[in-house]
């Protein structure tokens, strides 16, 4: 069997996030706080939370009562351990993302909840046209420079694929505004999200790739004097299986007829149904 092509140089990631600043860390605190409500929302009083980060200072701080563990790709969790299994802005780094999302059901008791925060498809997209319009007209070529971000309804399908039950995937988008393109990769950077895709050119970029990409960002995407950069967070939710868990009707299993539910006559097919006005 094919093993996956590899996405992440895990050193080169490493080596980023150990010059992370907390101050650029704002997608983890909007993360934070719709989990927080998302937790809210469920009305459950969880007692064994985990978190699986590749930055922890943050979601310690916010979820101190939490197991923390590494982004690593065989992650330090033991089978039913928790009933809350959180992954926190790491899983669009992973190497084999259904491969984390099955370790975090089995860590989790029956019932227990799964939910995972990652950057969605729609981060960054000016930034993804700037740099690649200007290397095509530098080079007549493309390389990789941003880490691909997957759209929700793909990110929805990996909870089915890692055997979660009850899946749902949902977006918020962000809209920021950066005084330029340097500012904002200069802010990547402090983020722990510079480049580190296995598959990056490592030759040292043209010397006149960023001032263009900057002023084609500038000319097409620009808000209020400097630039719109946007971000998208995609939160997935799933639960562990379980028995007591609501579960679907089986197919012609139901007690009552649509048409019933519905108001209206049954017609055969071809036909149009019509309101009752009893």
């Amino acid at each position: 069997m094919q093993s996956p092509p590899t996405l992440t140089d895990i050193a080169t990631l490493a080596a980023h996030r150990r010059r992370t600043r907390d101050t650029a860390l704002f997608l983890h605190d909007e993360a934070i706080l719709e989990v927080k409500e998302k937790l809210i929302d469920v009305n459950r009083t969880f007692t064994r939370p985990c978190i699986i980060t590749g930055q922890p200072k943050p979601w310690a701080a916010a979820f101190p009562q939490a197991k923390i563990v590494p982004d690593d790709e065989i992650l330090d969790l033991q089978e039913q351990a928790h009933d809350l299994a959180i992954h926190a802005m790491s899983l669009h780094w992973a190497n084999d993302p259904v491969g984390q999302l099955v370790q975090m059901r089995r860590s989790l008791q029956p019932d227990g909840l799964a939910i995972a925060v990652l950057p969605g498809g729609r981060t960054l997209h000016e930034l993804r046209t700037a740099l690649a319009e200007a290397e095509s007209r530098i080079t007549g070529g493309l390389s990789p420079r941003i880490a691909p971000m997957a759209e929700i309804r793909d990110l929805g399908a990996l909870l089915q694929r890692a055997g979660f039950a009850l899946p749902v995937a949902d977006s918020l988008p962000l809209a920021t505004r950066y005084a330029d393109a340097f500012r904002l990769m200069h802010e990547l950077r402090h983020m722990g999200e510079a480049n580190a895709l296995a598959e990056r050119d490592r030759r040292p970029p043209p010397r006149a790739l960023f001032p263009l990409a900057a002023a084609l960002y500038a000319e097409n995407f620009p808000s209020e004097g400097g630039i719109a950069a946007t971000f998208e967070l995609v939160f997935l939710s799933g639960w562990a299986p379980s028995s007591t868990q609501q579960q679907p009707l089986r197919p012609g299993s139901a007690r009552q007829r649509l048409a019933d539910a519905l108001g209206t006559d049954e017609q055969q097919a071809g036909d149009t149904a019509t309101p009752r006005r009893d």
